[in-house]
């Protein structure tokens, strides 16, 4: 099943894709240098120093018959031509929220509603994020009851693999939706 990761520039897509698959996953990750200070703004995130330029590619067997085979997005504006690629096959996302810069997320869950893709919201618990009530984010985010948000720490591979299993329920909910008779 192949299962996108996307969201902003700097909300941990890497650092998730990393932390959960169960193989060395695949990165292009570049080093940011001064030639892109004009381009890639690092508010809220000065302390990055690299960034994807392409994709994160990992993998995750969630039980003996369903492997997860994911892929992360590039989060600048820039590199989002290569979405609508990437996206080609999958069947749900997980969309990474930074709260301390929410508005670094606007343009992926946009992408995910223009591509009809299912997808979960993932609030990224950085240290000094504030703990926010979800429906106050599921407001500021314009995001529908139906679309799961929860909190998680991408560094983390049990919190990881928990946002997965909570996209899978969801994928499952909408396939049981669909399959009711009207």
């Amino acid at each position: 099943m192949k299962v996108m990761i996307a969201g902003g520039f700097g909300t941990g897509k890497t650092t998730m894709v990393r932390s959960v698959s169960d193989i060395k996953p695949l990165t292009t990750e570049e080093t940011l240098t001064q030639a892109s200070a004009d381009v890639d703004h690092l508010i809220g995130v000065a302390d990055k120093t690299q960034t994807t330029v392409s994709l994160d590619f990992g993998k995750i067997g969630i039980n003996e018959s369903l492997v997860l085979y994911l892929f992360g997005t590039p989060g600048q504006e820039r590199f989002w031509f290569l979405w609508n690629g990437l996206f080609k096959g999958a069947l749900g996302a997980v969309v990474l929220v930074d709260t301390r810069r929410l508005e670094s997320s606007f343009r992926a869950i946009e992408e995910m509603e223009r591509l009809e893709v299912p997808f979960v919201v993932a609030l990224n618990v950085f240290p000094d994020s504030r703990n926010y009530p979800v429906e106050e984010i599921r407001d500021a985010l314009d995001i529908p009851e139906h679309t799961p948000v929860v909190a998680f720490d991408a560094r983390d591979r049990a919190s990881s693999r928990d946002v997965l299993v909570a996209l899978i329920h969801h994928l499952k909910e909408r396939s049981a939706v669909a399959l009711e008779p009207r």
